[in-house]
């Protein structure tokens, strides 16, 4: 049943408040990641969508059907969109249902609620609005059952699950419909809430042959360095579980020695981190299209239809989008959860590179089906989960390896991984969370309205 919160007058009035802030990003102007002198910073801006490397262009075109300037506004309308979108989940609360991006551009935001109540206040946003019968808490704790009742079965036929915001269901994709409706019925998950959807392939690992850029493991298969971190001053690499356990050794693609796995989780996640020696350096980069740097400036989460591009030495650039987060999906060696579900192709070889939706990485490689001739599907762990399951730091543009300047007072820091609705307090005010990214020095609270709101 939809929740009914009493609270839309004070919605209202906080839309109203700041409708002024309204970004043109979502009617697709080409502006909309300029500022006026000495306004605060865009989310564009602040996510660095000016920081594309031409490869991750190149690819987007060929991917996605665009010419270059609508590749570049689109960049900019999903940084504007999804600071839209979390300061609306803010506003809504429980009546929240999810959001999401359509158009060649990402041109439209759709913000759903459980309150018609809230249609004004969305709108006013210059978001478009959907009315639906389930809040996004309703559905993920629907989610969350299915998790804990997969633990106790075979779900090789019914291999994946996930909310679907845009039908406000929960999903379940099986070989095998009948699969699917046991784990159904042992999650106690009502038909209102569920829906099954046939599919032909079971997701795999990407195993073995080259990556983003290689590295074999014991000096036997190999996989794809995902995104280089740091932890205190040991330097090393993100990357996924499934390529090798902890204590294994790693020699680059020069088969020179490198490092060592130092965690590793698979199944259940799907995450790894590789120490280096000193011979090894880590750079906020990520290998593109012919041997070009493609900048990595934070972790910011894409939304739900954003773009997102993949680096893999063997099948080089791909771009698809986003279409689902907190998905479960289930591999010969078992079940992984949550990981984000794309559109955009691997092939072997590929397991561990990187995801990356403008210069904003998203996550690492697990697997998926299909391939890169006829048209697949993947899966990749999040990075801001890897980050705070270890306790590592995205390498970034911008890191010079210096102190960090000091703090006026609060709970924010620097390094922690933030999500939504997280509250910390910064120079004597408290800010909420809008969207799930890693903090960096020059990122605090009231530098990034894209990212915090002042409460």
């Amino acid at each position: 049943m939809p929740h009914r919160h009493r609270h839309h007058r004070a919605v209202g009035a906080a839309v109203a408040a700041t409708a002024a802030l309204l970004v043109a990003g979502l009617s697709g102007s080409a502006s909309a990641g300029t500022a006026p002198a000495g306004s605060a910073p865009t989310a564009a801006e602040t996510l660095r969508t000016d920081a594309a490397p031409p490869a991750l262009l190149k690819a987007m075109q060929r991917d996605l059907g665009l010419d270059r300037q609508q590749a570049e506004r689109r960049l900019v309308n999903e940084a504007e969109a999804g600071a839209t979108a979390g300061r609306l989940r803010a506003a809504l609360g429980g009546d929240f249902a999810g959001a999401w991006v359509d158009g060649a551009e990402s041109g439209t935001l759709t913000v759903a609620t459980t309150d018609a109540a809230d249609v004004a206040a969305i709108e006013a946003r210059g978001a478009k609005a959907k009315v639906v019968r389930h809040s996004l808490a309703d559905l993920d704790a629907a989610k969350s059952r299915l998790d804990k009742a997969a633990a106790g079965l075979n779900t090789a036929d019914a291999p994946v699950w996930y909310v679907d915001s845009r039908a406000n269901t929960v999903v379940v994709e099986a070989i095998r419909p009948a699969a699917a409706r046991k784990l159904l019925t042992a999650a106690g998950v009502d038909d209102s809430l569920a829906r099954v959807d046939r599919r032909t392939e079971r997701p795999r690992t990407f195993y073995d042959l080259r990556g983003g850029e290689a590295y074999y493991i014991n000096n036997s298969s190999r996989c794809s360095i995902g995104f280089p971190v740091t932890k205190g001053t040991q330097q090393g690499f993100a990357t996924a579980g499934h390529c090798g356990r902890t204590g294994a050794s790693t020699t680059g693609a020069n088969r020179v020695a490198q490092g060592t796995f130092q965690g590793s989780i698979f199944p259940g996640r799907d995450m790894a981190w590789v120490a280096t020696n000193s011979q090894w350096t880590a750079t906020p980069y990520v290998l593109g299209s012919g041997g070009q740097n493609v900048q990595v400036t934070g972790s910011t989460v894409a939304p739900v239809g954003a773009s997102v591009c993949r680096s893999g030495s063997t099948t080089g650039w791909h771009c698809g989008t986003i279409t689902q987060h907190n998905t479960s999906v289930t591999y010969p060696e078992g079940t992984i959860s949550p990981v984000t579900k794309t559109t955009v192709c691997a092939e072997p070889g590929d397991s561990g590179g990187s995801y990356i939706s403008g210069s904003q990485a998203q996550g690492v490689t697990s697997g998926g089906s299909g391939d890169c001739r006829t048209g697949g599907e993947t899966f990749f762990q999040p990075i801001n989960a890897l980050l705070q399951n270890y306790g590592l730091t995205l390498k970034t543009t911008g890191d010079d390896g210096g102190e960090e300047p000091g703090e006026p007072g609060g709970t924010w820091a620097a390094g922690t991984v933030y999500q939504p609705g997280d509250t910390v307090t910064y120079g004597g005010a408290t800010y909420r969370c809008l969207q799930g990214h890693q903090a960096y020095a020059g990122w605090e609270p009231p530098n990034v309205p894209a990212l915090w709101q002042r409460v």
